[in-house]
Order: C-alpha cells, then structure tokens, then sequence
C-alpha cells in the first residue's frame, strides 16, 4: 500500500519555470520604462525581490507592502522615481503570461492525477497563479488552488497550512507530502505543519539550514519512485 494519498505542490520553479517567466516581465518592465534590461539590473531586481519575501514570509511585512514597494526600490537604484504599485501591475501582467513548464511537469501531473489527490500551495496573486495553470494545461488536473492572497496567510506559516488542511476532505496527515523548492517556505512549513516534506533541488544548492526535508530530489522524475508509481 502506498503511503501517501494527497500531494501539496508548489508552482514557481516547482511545476513552473518562474525564473523564464520573470527573466521575460522584467525585460518588458524595464523597457517601458526607458531602460535597457541587463543581467546586472536583474541581479538588483533579485535581491531586493529576495529580501522583501523573505520578511513577507517572516510576516515582517504585509503582502501589500512587498508588491507596492519592490519596483518603486529598484527603480530608485535605477536613478529613476517610479509609481511602484503601477508598475507592480505591469509586471504582473507580463508574468501572467508565463507558463513555461520544468521538464517532466506535465507528464508527471498526468500520471499522478487518478492516483492521489492533488492540491496547489503557493504564495502570490491568486490572478496570477491561475491564468498560469491554465495556460499550462496544468489547472484542471489539481482538486483546488491554495494562494497566500486567498487564504491571508502564506507559506511557511502554520496558519496556511491550518486553513489548507481545513479545506481538503479526509485529509490525514501522515499520508500527506509537499513538494517544492523553498527551504524556507515549502520545507519549513511542511515540517512545522507535521507533513513529510520533498525539496526540488536541480542545483544541488548546499542546506545550510536547520529544515531537513524528507526527500531531496534534482529532477520531478525522481518522484515516480518516492511515489511507488510506474512510469507510462
């Protein structure tokens, strides 16, 4: 018998190529604006991106302040005074189109789709999130979407995982598992919301931290075997 009955993915660099989505915004974004994107402008862009979710994720700071300040803070290094809330809005557009898949995804969605129960667990805007899916032909195979701007918590938090677990029928805990690439959102909350616990990690990127997840995997593949389910 299998151990697990309902999967709690992630989207972003999870299912979804965020990093391709993101690269492609910001070209848009900054180019509106008169300047040219860059790899350096990316890194500031990344940066400054990583540091707000990271307290957004802390719960240091609200989700509005993220999404209202993270332009207006990059064009301000950019030499340039900016309506970060409007241009929050162009990017998001942009991203919304964004729907390339990591390798496997698909297929993997496929296959797992009669056999377990499969549910969305993702910090972001739920617009967003959902046009994504479903331009990625990815939307219909999942039992329901969980978005952090739905619920008013985000991942880590044990709120999040509180309200989701509420939400799925028959849910039974140690028959649950979470897959995703964040140490610190996916890992962390899985293990404070008592779930087994995957991390995607296709760089081999060190854990440094104290969340040691249950698995560790560099490719979605590699979850056929965890899952005990025959590749087609």
């Amino acid at each position: 018998m299998r151990k697990y009955r309902t999967l709690l993915f992630d989207i972003d660099d999870t299912l979804l190529d965020f990093a391709a989505a993101e690269q492609e915004s910001l070209r848009m974004l900054l180019e509106s604006q008169g300047i040219q994107y860059s790899t350096d402008n990316h890194n500031k862009y990344s940066q400054i991106n990583r540091r707000l979710w990271a307290a957004f994720e802390d719960g240091k700071i609200s989700r509005e302040e993220l999404f209202s300040t993270r332009f207006s803070l990059l064009f301000k290094e950019l030499g340039k005074v900016v309506d970060g809330m409007q241009l929050e809005e162009h990017y998001r557009r942009g991203l919304s189109e964004g729907h390339q898949l990591i390798a496997g995804a698909l297929e993997l969605i496929q296959e797992l789709q009669n056999e377990f129960d499969l549910y969305i667990v993702t910090n972001g805007i739920s617009k967003t999130q959902d046009r994504r899916l479903k331009l990625s032909g990815l939307f219909s195979s999942f039992k329901a979407v969980f978005v952090s701007e739905d619920t008013g918590y985000q991942k880590p938090m044990k709120e999040f995982f509180d309200l989701v677990f509420e939400r799925i029928p028959n849910l039974t805990l140690n028959e649950t598992l979470i897959i995703g690439d964040s140490l610190s959102a996916d890992i962390k909350g899985g293990i404070l919301a008592g779930i087994d616990t995957c991390w995607v990690n296709p760089n081999g990127i060190a854990n440094t931290t104290e969340w040691k997840p249950t698995y560790e995997i560099k490719s979605l593949s590699e979850l056929y075997n965890i899952l005990e389910v025959n590749r087609k």
